[in-house]
C-alpha cells in the first residue's frame, strides 16, 4: 500500500471525511453537540469501525490509529497520547557505525597487510580488532558503493558500471530502484543520525547539476547531512564540492593549506560534534569516503617525501618482498605463489594494461616510476592521518568503545595510469597515449596542483600482490580482493586476529543491521523490497574457525566475469573495456581457491565437471541479478554513449553569469564536432576576467580578457604549449566576442583537428590550426562557468580567480549548428541593439 492509498479508502460522504486518517474538527464537535453532556469525551481507539460511537459512520483506519488518549470538547478534559507521533529510537546500546571506504587500493599496499605504506591509524584498529583476508568487492567504484548502500548485488542496484557508464538495461540504469532501500534510510527510520562525508559516485550524471533532480542525492537516500563531491574523482587541491543539496565553493585554497582529505575530516568531526552536543543519547552512522586513493594522487610534499627511495627496487621486487611479509603476518597461507606480472594470453591482453618489466626501464624511467609510487604512498598515509583525527575525537568524547569501524577499500589498485604512468589521468578517458618525455618534466611536481598524476600499471600489479591483474578485472582477485579491518571494542572480544572467511561488499549492510539490532523491511514506503544478497559477518567476530557462511558470489564488470562457490572459482579470460566482444568464445579457467589463494594454477583440465558446474552457476546468477548484456566497449565509447537528458536536444545553448557551474554531462557537447562561442559584453578599458570557461588545466577551454586583449585558449589534455588565440586591443563599449572551431578531420588518436578563428564583433582577428578532445574534460567537477573563474586555472595567463570586472557579461551562447559565426554574430548584434 502506498502512503496515500488509505486516503482513497475513506468514503467521500461529506467534506468532513476528506480529512485524512482521523476525525475532523467539525465531526468531533458535531458529535459532541448531538450527544450532549453525556458524551463529554470521545475515545479515539485504533481501528474503530463503521457505526462505532467513536466516529461517524464509514470512518476507517488512518494515521491516528493507535491513539490511546481522550479527546473532549475542552482540552482541559482531554488526555494526550504522544506514542503514535514520536520518532522511533534505536535499540538500547546500539553502537555507532563508522565506515571508512578508500578508493583504488589493493590488499598489498598497506602496512596492516604487510605493505610499505604506513597506515598508523588503520594499524592501531587492526591491532585491536580483526583483519579480513578474503573480503571482496565488484572491481569498480560505483558498483561496490551501491552494495555498501543497499546490501544487494550491484546489478540489482542497477549499477553494472560507474554512474557515467549506464546503458539503459535493467542492471545498468544507474538509479537505485525503490525496491532497494538504503542502509541510511533504514537506520534513519530506526533512531540513528546518518552522515555521509566524501565521495558519492551513485548520483546519475544528469542529476549532478544545479537544476537537476535531487532524488538520488544523499539527503534523499536516508542521510541527514552530506559534505563531499559527486562523481568518480575530483581534484584534491581544487575539488568540486557539494553540501547537503547544493554545490558550494571550497572554503580556502591550497596556498592556505587546503587538501580535500583534511577538509573532509574537518566536516566529519563537525557533524559528530554537533550530534554529540545536541543528541548525545542517539547513535549515529557515518560513511566517510575520501578521494584517496583514486587519481589524481595529490599528496602534501612532506608526506610523499617520507617515502624517498622506498620504492627504488621496483614493483617486481616489491611483489616478492610483500608476499613474504603477507605470509609472515598470516594474511596469506604458506606456499602461496606469485602470479606473472602479465598473466593474460597475447590475444586477450590489453596493451594499455601491460606491465613493463623493471629491468627493461632506463634510469630516468625508474626514477619517475618510483617517485609516482612515493606520491601515492604519501597521499594514502596523509589521508589515514586525517581519519586518525576522527578516531581521536571519538576517543576523547568517550564514543570509541561502542563504535564499530569498518576500514576498507572499494576495489583493487588502479591500472588507469598505463604502462608509463601519467601526469594527467584524463588522457586515459580520452584514449590518448601518455608521453614519457612529458611526464619526466613533471617529476618534481608530482602530487602538486600542477599534475593530475597516476602511477604506472606495474604498481597496480604490485599493490594487488599476489593476485593477477587489478581494478576492472572482476574475474581475478587482483580486482576484487581488498583490505577490510573491523574494530569494535565493546562488541568483539578478539584482538589483533586474522579472519579468512570469504565475504563480499554486499555483506557490510547486513552486518551493520545485525549489530544495530534492526532489520531490512520487507516493504519500504509501500514498495516490496528485493531481498538482501548479503549475509551478516558477525558470526566471524569471535570465532576465527567458523566456516564461511557465504556459499557463492558472482562477478561481472566491463566484459569480465567470474564466480566463486564453496572454495572454487571460475574465471572467463576476457579483458575489460577491450571492445572485442564475442563473449561466447571466452575460455574459462578454474582455480581451487581454498588450496591456491593467489589463483595461480588453472585446473580446468583436471576438473572439467566442476568448471561446467560453475559456469552454469554463473549463468543462473546472471539471470537472477539482471547481469546481461555484457559490455566491454572502450572507455570513450561507453562514456559518450547517448543517454536520455532531462533537457530536449538543441543546437544552441545560452549560459548566464552568476550561475552554478554546469557539469559537463548536462552542458553543451562540443566533443568531436565544430562549435562556436559568442559572448555579449559591455566592457571598459580595465575589463578583465573570464567570459566563459569549461574544464581545468588538465583539459579545458576558456574565453577571457586580460590587459585589454581577448584570448581564447584551448588546453588539450594539459599538454604544452597551450593553444592561444589573441585579439588586438579592445575598445570600450558593447561587443560580441567569440570564436569558431571548424573540425576538418580526426587525428591519429581520434582527436579533432581543425581551424579556430577568434572574432571581435564581425571581424576575424586571429586564426590558426587547433586540436580538440573527443573525450571528457574530466570525470567530475570542472563545470562550465560564465563571468567568473574557479581556483584551478585552465591557462596561466588567466587573472586571479573571481568574477569578471570592468564591465558586464550579459549572456554567452554556445552553438553547434551548421550556421556560421557571422550569422550568429548578426543575431547577437540585434540583441545588443535592443538592450
Amino acid at each position: 500500500m502506498t502512503p496515500f492509498e488509505d486516503e482513497q479508502l475513506v468514503p467521500q460522504q461529506s467534506p468532513a471525511r476528506h480529512h485524512r486518517g482521523g476525525l475532523s474538527r467539525r465531526s468531533i464537535l458535531g458529535g459532541l453537540a448531538a450527544a450532549g453532556a453525556g458524551a463529554a469525551t470521545v475515545p479515539l481507539a485504533a481501528g474503530c469501525a463503521s457505526g462505532d460511537p467513536a466516529g461517524p459512520p464509514g470512518y476507517g483506519t488512518g494515521i491516528d490509529d493507535g491513539f490511546d488518549g481522550t479527546i473532549a470538547l475542552d482540552v482541559r478534559d482531554s488526555a494526550p497520547d504522544w506514542k503514535p507521533f514520536q520518532t522511533p529510537t534505536a535499540p538500547e546500546g546500539a553502537p555507532n557505525i563508522l565506515v571508512v571506504l578508500y578508493d583504488d587500493t589493493g590488499m598489498a599496499a598497506w602496512s596492516p597487510y604487510g605493505g610499505r605504506i604506513e597506515m598508523p591509524v588503520m594499524q592501531r584498529l587492526a591491532d585491536n580488532g580483526l583483519t579480513y583476508t578474503q573480503w571482496h568487492t565488484t572491481a569498480l567504484c560505483s558498483p561496490t558503493r551501491s552494495c555498501f548502500l543497499t546490501g544487494r548485488n550491484h546489478h540489482v542496484n542497477r549499477f553494472a558500471s560507474i554512474a557515467e557508464g549506464t546503458t539503459g538495461f535493467p542492471g545498468s540504469a544507474g538509479r537505485l530502484p525503490a525496491q532497494c532501500a538504503t542502509v541510511g534510510q533504514v537506520l534513519q527510520d530506526n533512531g540513528y543520525s546518518t552522515f555521509w562525508v566524501g565521495k558519492d559516485h551513485n548520483v546519475p550524471v544528469s542529476d549532478a547539476a544545479g537544476g537537476g533532480s535531487r532524488s538520488q542525492w544523499p539527503l534523499q537516500m536516508g542521510f541527514d547531512r552530506f559534505y563531499g563531491f559527486l562523481g568518480g574523482e575530483t581534484n584534491q587541491w581544487y575539488p568540486a564540492l557539494a553540501q547537503d543539496n547544493m554545490f558550494i565553493d571550497q572554503p580556502y585554497g591550497p596556498d592556505q593549506g587546503y587538501h580535500l582529505s583534511k577538509d573532509l575530516a574537518d566536516n566529519a568531526i563537525r557533524m559528530l560534534r554537533d550530534q554529540r552536543s545536541s543528541n548525545p543519547s542517539k547513535p549515529w552512522f557515518l560513511w566517510f569516503c575520501p578521494g584517496a586513493n583514486h587519481a589524481p594522487h595529490h599528496s602534501p610534499a612532506e608526506y610523499a617525501d617520507r617515502y624517498r627511495g622506498r620504492f627504488d627496487d621496483g614493483y617486481e621486487a616489491y611483489r616478492e618482498w610483500v608476499l613474504a611479509r603477507m605470509i609472515d603476518k598470516g594474511i596469506m597461507p604458506e606456499g602461496t605463489a606469485l602470479t606473472p606480472i602479465n598473466p593474460l594470453p597475447a590475444d586477450v591482453a590489453l596493451p594499455a594494461d601491460m606491465v613493463r618489466p623493471w629491468d627493461s626501464l632506463d634510469a630516468d624511467e625508474k626514477k619517475l616510476f618510483a617517485r609516482m609510487a612515493e606520491v601515492f604512498a604519501g597521499f594514502s598515509e596523509y589521508t589515514d592521518a586525517q581519519i586518525g583525527r576522527v578516531v581521536e575525537f571519538l576517543e576523547h568524547s568517550g564514543q570509541l568503545d561502542n563504535t564499530i569501524i569498518f576500514y576498507c577499500a572499494d576495489n583493487g589498485a588502479s591500472g588507469e595510469g598505463s604502462p608509463n604512468g601519467s601526469v594527467n589521468e584524463n588522457k586515459f578517458f580520452n584514449g590518448y597515449p601518455d608521453d614519457l618525455a612529458e611526464n619526466m618534466r613533471y617529476i618534481d611536481r608530482l602530487g602538486s596542483p600542477d599534475t593530475y598524476n597516476h602511477y604506472p600499471t606495474g604498481w597496480a600489479t604490485a599493490f594487488s600482490t599476489p593476485f593477477q591483474m587489478f581494478k576492472r578485472y572482476s574475474q581475478f582477485s587482483g580486482g576484487t580482493c581488498d583490505p577490510l579491518v573491523v574494530h569494535w571494542p565493546k562488541g568483539i572480544r578478539a584482538k589483533g586476529q586474522i579472519r579468512h572467511q570469504y565475504h563480499h561488499a554486499v555483506d557490510i549492510v547486513p552486518t551493520i543491521l545485525d549489530v544495530a539490532g534492526v532489520t531490512m523491511p520487507e516493504v519500504y514506503r509501500g514498495v516490496k523490497q528485493y531481498p538482501l544478497n548479503g549475509i551478516s559477518m558477525r558470526y566471524s567476530f569471535d570465532d576465527g574457525d567458523a566456516p564461511t557462511t557465504r556459499k557463492r558470489q558472482y562477478y561481472a564488470m566491463l566484459g569480465t566475469r567470474g564466480i566463486w562457490a564453496d572454495g572454487w572459482k571460475a574465471s572467463a579470460l576476457h579483458a575489460p573495456i577491450s571492445g572485442r566482444g564475442h563473449f561466447d568464445r571466452d575460455e574459462w579457467e578454474l582455480f581451487h581457491v581454498d588450496a591456491d589463494r593467489s589463483e595461480s594454477v588453472n585446473v580446468a583440465d583436471r576438473h572439467p565437471e566442476k568448471l561446467r558446474e560453475l559456469i552454469a552457476a554463473w549463468d543462473e546468477e546472471a539471470r537472477d541479478n539482471f547481469v546481461l548484456p555484457l559490455d566491454d566497449r572502450v572507455p570513450v565509447e561507453i562514456l559518450l554513449s547517448p543517454r536520455p537528458q532531462p533537457e530536449p536536444p538543441r543546437t544552441r545553448y545560452l549560459y548566464y553569469p552568476d550561475a552554478a557551474p554546469v557539469p559537463e554531462a548536462v552542458a553543451v557537447n562540443i566533443r568531436g564536432r565544430s562549435y562556436k562561442i559568442l559572448a555579449n559584453v559591455d566592457v571598459d578599458r580595465d575589463a578583465r576576467g573570464v567570459l566563459f570557461t569549461q574544464g581545468s588545466r588538465f583539459g579545458g577551454h576558456v574565453l577571457f580578457i586580460t590587459g585589454g586583449v581577448l584570448h581564447y585558449v584551448y588546453n588539450f589534455l594539459g599538454i604544452a604549449p597551450e593553444q592561444d588565440f589573441a585579439s588586438p586591443q579592445l575598445t570600450p563599449g558593447k561587443h560580441s566576442l567569440g570564436m569558431e572551431f571548424v573540425r576538418d578531420q580526426a587525428g591519429p588518436h581520434g582527436e579533432s583537428l581543425g581551424t579556430t578563428t577568434l572574432y571581435v564583433d564581425d571581424r576575424p582577428v586571429a586564426t590558426g590550426p587547433m586540436r580538440a578532445q573527443i573525450g571528457p574534460f574530466g570525470l567530475a567537477g570542472d563545470g562550465l562557468c560564465v563571468g567568473y573563474a574557479g581556483g584551478d586555472p585552465i591557462s596561466p595567463q588567466l587573472p586571479q580567480p573571481g568574477p569578471f570586472t570592468g564591465g558586464t557579461v550579459q549572456v554567452v551562447m554556445v552553438d553547434i549548428s551548421p550556421e556560421s559565426f557571422l550569422d550568429l554574430q548578426r543575431e547577437a548584434a540585434v540583441a545588443l541593439a535592443r538592450d
